[in-house]
């Protein structure tokens, strides 16, 4: 009876990491507008070495750091080391912004610069 248990709490566990995984996602499509009020000023134009969406080349190594660290980038803040310009701010500068509402903008940005 007792392995039946650690059975069961081993499975709970395995499928709450891979359903906390799932919903750490963000949504492209509820991200445009989030992306269009606060990201567009600097990743549309390039400002301050911001890298412009769609610019393939520019966010391949960034995707490549994978969504979880550009979310984590986007919420907390980024300055690229050694670098002179412009960091990122935290939650671009509007801290009104949530962690979800900033998980979305950064799919959009994904999805937009694949």
């Amino acid at each position: 009876m007792s392995r039946f248990i650690s059975t069961a709490i081993c499975a709970l566990f395995v499928c709450s990491i891979c359903s906390t995984e799932a919903s750490a996602a963000g949504d492209a499509a509820k991200g445009k507008a989030i992306y269009d009020a606060n990201c567009n000023a600097c990743h549309a134009t390039g400002i301050g070495g911001a890298p412009k969406i769609g610019d393939k080349a520019a966010w391949k190594p960034r995707i490549a750091q994978g969504e979880v660290v550009l979310t984590t980038h986007a919420i907390k803040g980024f300055k690229t080391p050694g670098s002179t310009g412009m960091a990122m701010m935290p939650k671009a500068g509007n801290p009104k912004l949530s962690d979800k509402d900033i998980s979305n903008a950064v799919a959009y940005i994904i999805k937009s610069s694949k």
